[in-house]
């Protein structure tokens, strides 16, 4: 499966951040925003990567990112000159899909702790997955609404008067019908291609999955300032109390098996001394200690 990362759009909601640097480069925490999206799509086993986003950034994307081979994947740049919806990106990244199955994650969602996206990717084989979250402001979101079976039977794009308070997350999986179906896809009332139109085709053809997140799940939206601070203060103190870092990279390219020992110690060798290589530094000395 491929994965595409899409880390485009105008990024007001963050203004002036922004005029800065893009929404994605952002830190939350102790890293880069980009940096927890491409990370949970490499602990599912995505070594081919696809990022979308403005002329402008991604050069700057290009310098941090590179080609992706220090952790053992590889990542490829596509321009989104003009943020059209994010059912775009399929339209955008059509030569990368190919004929594979792919997974669209959203540069500025974050997700920490559970199995459910190991357990989506692992029996994932046609037809589209997403997820459902429960929320307080569901209007805000694309929302999936069930029966008494928990079987999804509608999807709405931030409605006003809510069916359930059931959002869906920035991180889909899907078959490759997904590119002719963003091909056919007509611009929303908001202008947009949007990516609820998709999962209605697919609940249309009865082939959409949706799995719920539990309560042990952390899904943060770090696309405006005061959620941006909320993400890197929970970042931080769940670093601190267990002692893990959410969202580097390095290590998980070396516990999916993208990385040998030897190799990480060279990536972890190129890091300036600070913290960061600091806690690389204990992922290798642990994988050395004797069992």
């Amino acid at each position: 499966m491929k994965g595409i990362i899409l880390a485009g759009g105008a990024g007001s909601r963050l203004f002036p951040l922004t005029l800065v640097a893009s929404k994605q480069l952002q830190s939350v925490f102790d890293k880069p925003m980009v940096y927890y999206p491409l990370t949970t799509l490499i602990e599912n086993g995505v070594r081919e990567f696809c990022l979308i986003s403005t002329p402008q950034d991604l050069p700057h994307f290009q310098q941090l990112l590179g080609n992706g081979r220090a952790w053992g994947i590889s990542v490829e740049y596509r321009e989104q000159s003009r943020p059209q919806g994010i059912a775009q990106a399929f339209l955008i990244a059509d030569s990368f899909v190919g004929n594979d199955s792919v997974t669209l994650i959203l540069g500025d969602n974050i997700f920490y702790g559970g199995d459910s996206f190991q357990q989506a990717f692992a029996e994932f084989q046609d037809g589209a997955t997403i997820f459902g979250y429960h929320v307080q402001d569901p209007e805000r979101y694309g929302v999936v609404e069930f029966d008494e079976k928990w079987h999804a039977i509608s999807l709405e794009e931030k409605p006003k008067q809510p069916r359930s308070n059931y959002a869906v997350p920035g991180l889909y999986l899907y078959d490759n019908q997904v590119v002719s179906i963003a091909k056919n896809l007509k611009p929303s009332a908001r202008g947009e291609l949007e990516i609820t139109h998709v999962n209605l085709e697919y609940l249309k053809r009865r082939q959409l999955r949706v799995r719920r997140l539990g309560r042990g799940f952390a899904w943060l939206d770090a696309g405006t300032s005061s959620s941006l601070h909320d993400a890197s203060a929970y970042v931080q103190t769940i670093e601190t109390r267990q002692g893990t870092k959410i969202g580097c990279p390095e290590e998980a390219a070396f516990r999916r098996g993208f990385l040998s020992l030897a190799q990480m110690e060279v990536v972890t060798a190129q890091i300036p001394d600070c913290e960061y290589r600091d806690y690389c530094n204990n992922v290798v000395a642990e994988a050395k200690r004797p069992r």
